[in-house]
């Protein structure tokens, strides 16, 4: 694993363990929630030397917060960003271990 440098933590938040996210596991992708500012190289920077794996592809997508109504209170689920990473083959990041 290469140095991580403490920049590398506030880009990468949290991976995505969804039902549709272990199922793109397969195809060497994994999914990240990322800072909202974060750039597709500054998210593949992070990737490879936080878990020390080759990163050939970067996809990112803005999730807008939806409006909701909870016991009559309107309010405003938090937008998201969530990166798409496509590993070098051969390459995998073990989840589970690190939860």
């Amino acid at each position: 694993m290469a140095n991580p440098r403490p920049q590398d933590y506030d880009v990468i938040l949290s991976p995505v363990i969804t039902e549709k996210a272990t199922r793109i596991l397969e195809n060497n992708q994994v999914i990240f929630k990322v800072s909202s500012g974060a750039t597709k190289p500054q998210i593949k920077r992070a990737i490879e030397s936080l878990y020390g794996v080759k990163v050939t592809g970067v996809n990112t997508v803005n999730i807008k917060g939806k409006n909701k109504v909870f016991r009559g209170v309107r309010g405003t689920r938090a937008s998201i960003r969530k990166a798409m990473v496509t590993l070098a083959e051969g390459q995998s990041i073990d989840l589970s271990s690190r939860i």
